[in-house]
């Protein structure tokens, strides 16, 4: 049996057979799990997934030393616009280093950015087309900006310095617009991004009545660090959102897709602040104007009303004489028709007189005939029930007091009664009632 190595033993032989074997520097491409800096180096985790899904199929350390990092952190940087974190694709120059106490790690030499640019362009690309099959690209573009936009809901850091020039920049407008601003926090850098934004969004949608717009702004932080504005979960939000959403997070370089798909887009918070400020003057310029024009217009008419009334000044007493005339005229001629007109109607009325008078002597003798029969109906009636008639008859009134006697009951002894006959009257006193 072969005597047993001790660890460094063995270590030292892999060691001494990558060194050997494995001399050359190779190009990988790799997506990074992971990716921070301690001492000046940069440490990284590098990994690869099944196509297709999310399962990692190989992963390895790699390490970039520091007098190496100083050069490659600012170039990549600067072409891609992105610190170096996890879930870039990137693509390296490694070679392979094996230390008997630290193990197994590739040593980077170089990063190439374009790779990581098209990379980052191609799940940009796979956003922005996402978001125009949905039909959702331009939502928020079609949103009206209120004409008075006063009330803000502000998305940022609470202590980012953007925030703070943003409402600056608002209250000190030399026009002297009044803006009510709500800061809502969240994070603007790194992998919150994302969620917090999207928080913000969500309470702000729960009150969107107090609010005409939106505006996301960033400032004091790294320019570079802007993926977080570059999710489908976040341009999705603010491309649905009921309320106009306006960009200024610092972004000269590149578009992200989130101002791609905001209804406004401005470099910086103050630049934010000043298109806020300009849309209300132009607003305030349109009243102006609405009030020139109005002033215009009131002033035009009653200059024309002025001319006309003049005119009509002018015009009134030639047009007084002509009326005159014509109604001196028209007496003229009726005061010549009055005489034939006047006799005309005498005959006619003396005819319909003749006429009446003739109806009415036939009416009133049949009238009178019919009055005559009437009456002496009536006389009849009452000759019928005369009482000198009655008394003729053998018929007596009898009377108390001036009154006629109808009953026994009305009479007492002693009452005196007189009889009315048909040759005389008598007087008697009643006895016994």
């Amino acid at each position: 049996m072969n005597r047993a190595l001790s660890l460094f033993e063995l270590n030292s032989l892999v060691r001494e057979a990558i060194e050997e074997y494995v001399t050359d520097e190779y190009w990988v491409e790799a997506e990074l799990a992971s990716a921070h800096e301690s001492g000046g180096h940069c440490y990284m985790e590098l990994i690869q997934k099944e196509d297709g899904s999310n399962t990692p199929i190989a992963r390895a350390s790699a390490r970039c030393w520091r007098s190496t990092w100083a050069l490659l952190k600012p170039h990549f940087e600067r072409e891609t616009g992105q610190t170096l974190r996890g879930g870039l694709k990137v693509l390296l120059q490694v070679y392979p280093q094996f230390h008997e106490n630290f193990g197994f790690s590739w040593i980077v030499t170089d990063i190439d950015p374009t790779y990581t640019l098209g990379d980052m362009a191609r799940r940009r690309q796979e956003i922005i087309r996402r978001l125009k099959e949905e039909g959702v690209f331009d939502l928020n573009k079609e949103l009206e900006l209120p004409l008075f936009a006063q009330r803000i809901a502000v998305i940022s850091s609470d202590s980012a310095a953007g925030y703070g020039d943003f409402c600056k920049q608002l209250s000190e407008n030399k026009q002297g617009f009044k803006f009510a601003v709500e800061l809502f926090s969240a994070v603007m850098q790194g992998e919150q991004v994302e969620q917090t934004v999207i928080a913000a969004l969500n309470e702000i949608n729960e009150r969107r009545e107090d609010f005409d717009c939106v505006v996301i702004i960033r400032g004091g932080g790294s320019t570079s660090d802007l993926s977080g504005f570059d999710t489908l979960a976040l341009a999705e939000n603010v491309a649905n959102f009921p309320l106009p959403v306006i960009t200024g997070i610092g972004h000269d370089r590149d578009e992200s897709v989130l101002d791609m798909v905001s209804h406004t887009r401005v470099k910086t918070p103050t630049a934010a602040a000043a298109f806020l400020i300009e849309h209300l003057q132009d607003v305030y310029s349109l009243i102006v104007e609405a009030e020139d024009d109005v002033i215009r217009c009131v002033t035009d008419r009653l200059q024309k009303e002025r001319l006309r009334i003049d005119r009509l000044i002018e015009l009134l007493p030639k047009q007084l004489a002509a009326f005159l005339t014509a109604q001196h005229a028209r007496l003229g001629r009726l005061v010549e028709l009055l005489p034939r007109q006047t006799a005309a109607c005498l005959t006619s009325q003396r005819g319909n007189l003749d006429l009446l008078a003739a109806t009415m002597r036939g009416v009133l003798e049949r009238r009178m005939l019919q009055e005559n029969h009437r009456m002496e109906l009536l006389e009849h009636r009452v000759d019928a029930v005369n009482p000198e008639k009655l008394l003729q008859r053998g018929y007596s009134i009898t009377r108390s007091n001036g009154r006629v006697v109808r009953s026994p009951e009305q009479l007492k002894a002693g009452d005196e009664i007189e009889t009315t006959m048909e040759k005389g009257t008598i007087k008697s006193v009643v006895t016994k009632s």
